[in-house]
């Protein structure tokens, strides 16, 4: 058995009417012979499907596209979608329930996604091959989780999300935990994402793959288990944010091939003006070697190295101001607010400003 794993979608204004069409050359170029031999093909949907114009409140882009748009994704092949993730409700509840729907009338499961906070745990178990198969699909705390009398994405919690997976591998053979969170633009764990993926693997998870951080991050096996941390976009042609920072313009797709044992390949991609493609020989060669020194420092330490210079620079200057200026309108305060929320900017926080029991030196 073949799956793929794929991480974000989003219809843009610049491939939108290529999803509407279903014109999978244009859009995903040579990937489309790559899904030809998967027996299942899983993608998270970055984006609400609606028609509707209510957008949230937030700070960053409230991401959507037509609901026709899901023939794009449909005809790939795509058997599961993951929506827990930080812009399925960015049109709020009415976007979330259309995205929904038309995922529902298209054929296409979906998980990660609850009428409340209790509902949205929920495991997804599928059966294939004579395996059964489960996915813990979880999201960070960015506008989509659900609350206690809301729907919306599962929200990660350090207790309850690893009660989740130990109680799911009981009545599944193999499980996978796709994690979206993590530092945007960072190709390296943090340390609490570092710590946490390793005790996902230890509370019985075989792969781990974090997704949102909209770059190729690194990869180890630990403990039996394979973790990927952070694997960039899928179909994202999003020249706003792709100008700004060329990781956005690589990925990889993560391949498990389950026979008697789980094995993990890399399939190199790039971003292209109309979606994306599979990557040429020397662009492949090139993403993997980054790719693979980074892995190598998972191993020798060197990661925190690599963690650490990213929150200096450049994050020092953005995140200082956050906090210097955090009560200065209500603007300000609602970002900071948002910061304290988010998982991911804390990580940076606590790396930036330690405490003194942290550069105190050891007597």
């Amino acid at each position: 058995m073949k799956f793929l794993i794929g991480s974000d979608i989003v219809p843009t204004s610049a491939t939108e009417n290529y999803f509407v069409a279903g014109d999978l050359k244009t859009l995903y170029g040579g990937v489309v012979d790559l899904c030809k031999g998967m027996d299942r093909i899983i993608i998270n949907l970055e984006c609400a499907l609606t028609d509707y114009d209510g957008a949230i409140k937030k700070f960053g882009p409230n991401l959507k596209a037509t609901p026709a748009a899901v023939k794009g994704i449909k005809d790939l092949g795509v058997t599961d979608v993951a929506l827990s993730n930080n812009h399925v409700f960015d049109f709020g509840i009415k976007g979330l329930r259309d995205t929904m729907e038309t995922l529902d009338e298209a054929g296409i499961p979906y998980m990660g996604i609850g009428e409340n906070d209790q509902d949205s745990r929920k495991p997804y178990f599928f059966e294939q091959g004579g395996k059964r198969f489960c996915i813990i699909n979880v999201c960070e705390h960015e506008y989509s989780y659900a609350l206690p009398n809301r729907v919306g994405a599962n929200p990660f919690n350090p207790f309850t999300t690893m009660r989740d997976i130990r109680e799911a591998r009981k009545e599944c053979d193999y499980l996978i935990v796709l994690y979206h969170g993590g530092k945007e633009y960072c190709q390296y764990p943090s340390p609490r994402l570092y710590e946490l993926c390793h005790e996902m693997v230890y509370c019985g998870a075989d792969v781990v793959i974090t997704q949102h951080s909209h770059c190729v991050g690194c990869y180890e096996q630990f403990e039996g288990g394979h973790i990927v941390y952070g694997q960039g976009n899928f179909n994202f042609a999003y020249e706003e944010l792709s100008s700004r920072n060329s990781l956005w313009m690589t990925s990889v797709l993560v391949e498990l091939d389950i026979e008697d044992t789980l094995t993990v390949k890399f399939h190199p991609i790039v971003c292209t003006e109309t979606g994306c493609d599979t990557a040429s020989a020397e662009k492949a060669a090139e993403i993997m070697s980054g790719f693979e020194k980074r892995n190598a420092e998972l191993l020798n330490g060197k990661w925190r190295d690599g963690w650490h210079a990213f929150c200096v620079d450049p994050a020092r200057e953005y995140y200082h101001d956050k906090i210097v200026n955090a009560c200065e309108n209500d603007q300000r305060k609602h970002g900071f607010a948002h910061y304290l929320d988010c998982e991911a900017h804390t990580d940076v926080w606590r790396e930036l400003y330690p405490t003194w029991n942290m550069t105190n030196e050891m007597d």
